[in-house]
């Protein structure tokens, strides 16, 4: 069995797409995926996305978050 084929092609008028590849035989049998390629977005970094969500993010700075650890940590010594 031959691996997977992947060639990228222009649509033709009328929704047309043709698959030139001289390994394939005429009357073989093939399964044909399309997946079409839709202009990309911008990726975000995590940080961005964890800035845009609800709530945002509890601390801003390490040093937040290491006063934060050091209160409760405080109150566990109570």
């Amino acid at each position: 069995m031959q691996s997977a084929l992947r060639i990228k092609t222009t649509v033709l008028p009328g929704g047309k797409i043709e698959v030139i590849d001289d390994t394939l035989q005429a009357g073989e049998s093939v399964d044909v995926i399309v997946l079409p390629q839709r202009a990309s977005t911008a990726r975000q970094s995590a940080v961005d996305i964890l800035a845009g969500a609800p709530g945002q993010r509890l601390f801003h700075t390490a040093e937040e978050v290491d006063t934060a650890i050091k209160k409760e940590r405080d109150a566990w010594d109570r």
